[in-house]
């Protein structure tokens, strides 16, 4: 058996005593994080009800945590003995519990505001608390005031709070405390893709070329026909990436996941029309619908993210089965009800759900983004972590760059110094994932302007990444000095086609562009990378950046031009070797085949 398991046989022995009410001070309030001003596109409606209610979720401290990255790491280094050794659900449980201490001190804070631990529901490490509160109760809990809040633009209320607090006593053993001060962005949580009416829907013509090229390809490596240089299909996207020649073997354990919000989720008919008219011999395939958080799933209103998402994770992975999760949590404040509603958190619960399965896919994708600023910091580190433990337990996680190069709209900081910065995303600023850019064009790839790249001012820059990044800052010198944060996580990692890409929806063929194109795309090679992995009988590849930056650089095409301008300037471009823009590159499977092959 292994210590892990062991270890979270104690953890959990642990949680069922009771613990002891202390002589505490639960009234000392210190702040756990605040806003300067309300968030960019909300305004202040009214107080909230005090007998609404509120489904209060409680992150504790992870006792373990900074062991768990230890793990990811050796697990994910191709030059360490380890790799590959990815940890149970069981063994991650073990490390993220929290002490008998955390666990003590917090339940005594809730008995103290009338809470029965015995009925707080909690995720099986410990580490998440959940209860049902009215916003009064919570007001007292959080030494704070919730109020309604108006978003003009998409004409919705939710109810947060500009601050929050916790007694001095607790302050260190909780992570996070939703919902509180995250409002999402202007648009919630943007999806990353764009209808294209620049761009006209393919002709019969073009199709039939790309599917020759096709053809050609399954016998020999694949001419890219001209016409990928405007519109995107499988076959553009095989003969580029150079999958043609590969059929998957392990589709029988092997399995692509991906993650959609926002009301957002994938048409069955549109699918097979795609198949039809893109890939016949995909004709017949499904995949399956899973409903996280009251997530939707009407199949008379399909959605333009999720139709793109899972007809391109279809097209770069058949046979292997697709898992689309249609996350729920951002329905507008109903201000008469006393009913717990969702919190336009998804994030977080989409994590809880996926991280209580014992058996999880290998591949992720999702397309989905914030400006960083936007993201409260405690709730921005508490969803990054949650991509570690993903990580180590043996999956792939792709995100999405983001469409606005450097930093969409004025640019301007919310920290109350109204300084103009470049704008990173999240989460594709998160240190545990693998983000993607987006380039077009063919012969050869050139970045696409709204490629989403840049520097964190949340996480600092990984260790597996220093020296690429560098090697490209000490080219780029002084330009733009004092806009980016030269010492943070930088992205994207990676890149891949972004613009034009045929998409049916309602059963018409549509031209679709954004990095959130780019995301499925790589992540549907990452995913032919685990089958042939799982098929030589070795393991999934798991968290990608540690064997990328290192012994994978070799399997990627280098994009050396273009830039993704933004914030009133240039951008960055795209040059030799790692870049801000494009990353490392965009795959070349079969050099990828070969290196992962290798690794042991």
């Amino acid at each position: 058996m292994h210590v892990l398991s062991l270890l979270v046989k104690a953890a959990v022995a642990a949680r069922i005593v009771l613990a002891t009410p202390l002589a505490r001070s639960w009234d000392d309030f210190e702040v756990k994080h605040a806003w300067v001003d309300i968030p960019a596109g909300w305004e202040r409606h009214s107080d909230a009800p005090p007998e609404h209610v509120l489904n209060l979720k409680i992150s504790l401290k992870q006792d373990k945590f900074d062991d768990l990255v230890d793990h990811l790491y050796q697990v994910s280094d191709p030059s360490h003995p380890r790799y590959g050794a990815h940890l149970s659900k069981e063994d991650v449980d073990a490390l993220i519990a929290p002490s008998s201490d955390t666990v003590d001190l917090v339940e005594a804070w809730l008995k103290y505001h009338n809470v029965d631990p015995d009925a707080v529901q909690r995720s099986n490490a410990g580490d998440w608390l959940s209860l049902s509160v009215p916003v009064s109760q919570a007001e007292s809990m959080l030494g704070t005031k919730y109020s309604i809040f108006f978003n003009p633009s998409s004409s919705s209320f939710i109810v947060r709070t500009t601050s929050y607090s916790l007694p001095k006593a607790i302050h260190p053993h909780v992570n996070v405390v939703a919902p509180t001060t995250y409002f999402g962005s202007m648009r919630k949580m943007k999806t990353t893709s764009f209808v294209d009416p620049s761009i006209k829907a393919i002709s019969d013509a073009d199709i039939q070329e790309q599917r020759k090229a096709l053809i050609d390809g399954l016998h020999s490596l694949a001419a890219v026909p001209s016409s990928c240089a405007r519109t995107v299909t499988p076959a553009c996207l095989q003969a580029l990436y150079n999958t043609t020649g590969y059929t998957p073997q392990a589709s029988a354990v092997n399995k692509m996941g991906v993650a959609g919000y926002l009301e957002e989720f994938a048409n069955d008919a549109d699918l097979q029309t795609f198949f039809q008219r893109f890939l016949t011999k995909a004709e017949g395939a499904t995949f399956t619908h899973v409903q996280v958080n009251g997530g939707e799933n009407n199949q008379n209103d399909p959605g333009v993210e999720a139709n793109l998402d899972i007809q391109y994770t279809e097209a770069m992975t058949f046979p292997t089965p697709n898992i689309y999760f249609s996350t729920g949590g951002s329905p507008p404040f109903v201000p008469d009800s006393q009913t717990p509603t969702n919190t336009n958190e998804p994030y977080l619960d989409w994590l809880d759900f996926i991280m209580n399965q014992t058996v999880i896919p290998q591949t992720f994708s999702t397309s989905y983004g914030d400006d960083e600023q936007t993201v409260p910091l405690d709730f921005a580190q508490t969803v990054c972590n949650g991509f570690a433990q993903l990580g180590a337990r043996g999956s792939s996680v792709m995100f999405s760059s983001g469409d606005d190069g450097v930093g969409g709209g004025s640019c301007v900081s919310n920290d109350g110094t109204n300084t103009v910065k470049f704008q990173p995303n999240f989460p594709a600023s998160c240190p545990y994932v693998t983000t993607v850019g987006g380039t077009t064009k063919v012969n050869p790839e050139v970045a696409v302007d709204f490629s989403g790249g840049g520097f964190s001012n949340y996480f600092a820059q990984p260790s597996y990444q220093s020296s690429a990044v560098a090697t490209f800052l000490k080219g780029f010198g002084t330009q733009d000095k004092g806009l980016f944060n030269v010492t943070g996580r930088a992205y994207p990692d990676v890149s891949a086609q972004g613009q034009g890409f045929q998409v049916v929806i309602g059963g018409r063929t549509e031209s679709v562009s954004g990095t959130s194109c780019s995301s499925p795309t790589f992540a549907g090679v990452v995913s032919l990378l685990n089958d042939f992995r799982i098929a030589s009988g070795k393991a999934p590849l798991g968290f990608l950046n540690p064997l990328f930056y290192s012994s994978g650089v070799s399997g990627f095409n280098d994009i050396v031009s273009g830039s993704n301008p933004g914030c009133g300037t240039n951008g960055f471009t795209a040059v030799k070797g790692w870049d801000p823009v494009t990353g490392l590159g965009t795959p070349d499977f079969g050099k990828l085949q070969a290196i992962v092959g290798a690794a042991p």
